[in-house]
């Protein structure tokens, strides 16, 4: 499920090229990474993507500066453990990060939003992003460009669609080995907003309605050519 802290509900349509907001965030010399990207978006990314030999740390940095960037395999993480308010996603913002926060499990019944403990963990995340990805699936990457290209595609679209420009949002986003977000978590104004499975095929089943929309819409713009054509011929 979706443990929506408020931040869902207002999302906004807002992409890569929108995104704009000033924080202090030391490790990105005084501003947060969404305004290093603003700033990049407006290079031709596309290009430089498909540079041959960029890695794919390489390729986030070059769009997401001051983002981290760590080879995990976070599959195994039970998605109830995930959304619990005493998980450490915070950990995943250094570089590199502790593997044996690949194992936690709690010590105790689960803290309240309002935790000075959580509210601390929020807060360390705010306005930096995180992305972390499979051994198995970098090397994947290694020799197949468009895989490469998808798994950014996957991050820019997630950014667009939970990105709010009045917040100094935080994102992590993990992936596994074929490419798929299998656990994420939004960070803001003293709010989390984790997801897991269900999250997955959520997006899985707008991405499905999407493709069939556009085939829709194909299918209706052959019909409307056919129909001009046999109208031309009978005039």
């Amino acid at each position: 499920m979706i443990t929506d802290y408020g931040l869902l509900g207002k999302v906004g349509g807002y992409g890569p090229a929108g995104i704009y907001q000033k924080e202090k965030a030391a490790d990105s010399g005084g501003v947060s990474f969404l305004e290093l990207a603003s700033a990049k978006a407006a290079q031709n990314v596309t290009e430089q993507t498909s540079v041959t030999g960029m890695s794919f740390e390489d390729m986030m940095k070059s769009k997401y500066p001051g983002a981290y960037y760590n080879v995990m395999d976070t599959s195994k993480i039970d998605g109830g453990l995930w959304g619990r308010n005493d998980y450490p996603w915070d950990a995943y913002f250094s570089k590199p990060a502790d593997e044996s926060v690949l194992n936690w499990t709690p010590t105790g019944a689960e803290p309240s939003m309002q935790d000075s403990e959580v509210q601390n963990k929020i807060n360390s995340m705010a306005g930096k992003m995180s992305v972390v990805i499979p051994s198995e699936l970098e090397e994947k990457m290694k020799n197949d460009p468009e895989l490469a290209k998808q798994v950014m595609d996957k991050i820019d679209g997630f950014i667009s669609t939970y990105y709010r420009p009045e917040a100094n949002q935080g994102f992590l986003i993990t992936f596994d080995e074929n490419g798929e977000i299998n656990h994420a978590c939004i960070a803001c104004e003293g709010r989390i907003t984790v997801s897991s499975s269900e999250f997955v095929e959520a997006r899985k089943a707008r991405e499905a309605k999407h493709a069939e929309y556009e085939r829709t819409a194909e299918e209706n713009a052959i019909k409307r050519k056919l129909r001009e054509q046999q109208g031309c011929k009978g005039c």
